[in-house]
């Protein structure tokens, strides 16, 4: 594939959205073509089974049901928007892939990482991104964040107990020190300015570096 992809994670509230933004409107004033996407989502039926696993109603749904519904919004996402991106030479920026699986399935659902891989593996025919940015926002900043903002969407796992977003912010962690070349730590809690020129810099480290 000729173009490049790059998913951000973090905890709730991270800033990965504003940041994302900001990022976009960088490249494209250079001339790049940027797909920007998002996870659960992207596309309509993606959306669709995004409004199943985020509404506040369905809090009897099942860990596992939980990570195959994501690995099937995955699945449809990957092959309708972000391969067709990358075959056409496009920035292809995802607000959260496979690792918040991995974390908040695998970790904090504890049904552990390489069983939530597997799953994700069927889904992702191995595409992983080029570069994954972790915006490292602790949880309760982030969750302060989330509560203050008027227009956020609040959604299911947003209302999860704090124990559950410590578990999801350590899980990422412990996946960096997992995929180290792969995965870079962004330090979160700045300015969204601030963040988003940290997040540019590697973004163009990673182009240069295939050029």
């Amino acid at each position: 594939m000729k173009g490049f992809f790059v998913s951000f994670e973090g905890t709730e509230g991270s800033g990965k959205t504003s940041i994302i933004e900001n990022v976009t409107k960088h490249f494209r004033s250079l001339g790049i073509s940027v797909a920007v996407t998002r996870e659960p989502g992207g596309i309509r039926i993606s959306e669709k089974i995004r409004d199943i696993l985020l509404d506040r109603d369905h809090t009897e749904m099942d860990p596992r049901t939980e990570a195959l519904l994501f690995a099937a919004s995955r699945r449809q996402h990957l092959v309708e928007k972000i391969i067709p991106a990358l075959d056409k030479g496009d920035l292809v920026l995802c607000d959260r892939f496979v690792d918040s699986s991995l974390v908040y399935q695998g970790v904090a659902r504890k049904l552990g990482i390489d069983a939530v891989y597997e799953i994700n593996r069927f889904a992702i025919d191995d595409v992983l991104p080029d570069l994954t940015l972790f915006i490292d926002v602790r949880p309760e900043v982030g969750l302060a964040r989330v509560f203050k903002t008027p227009d956020r969407e609040v959604n299911r796992l947003d209302l999860e107990r704090r124990e559950f977003h410590n578990t999801i912010y350590q899980g990422y962690l412990d996946l960096m020190e997992r995929y180290p070349k792969r995965i870079s730590r962004i330090p979160g809690e700045g300015s969204i300015a601030e963040v988003s020129e940290k997040v540019i810099e590697a973004i163009e480290k990673l182009m240069k570096g295939r050029a």
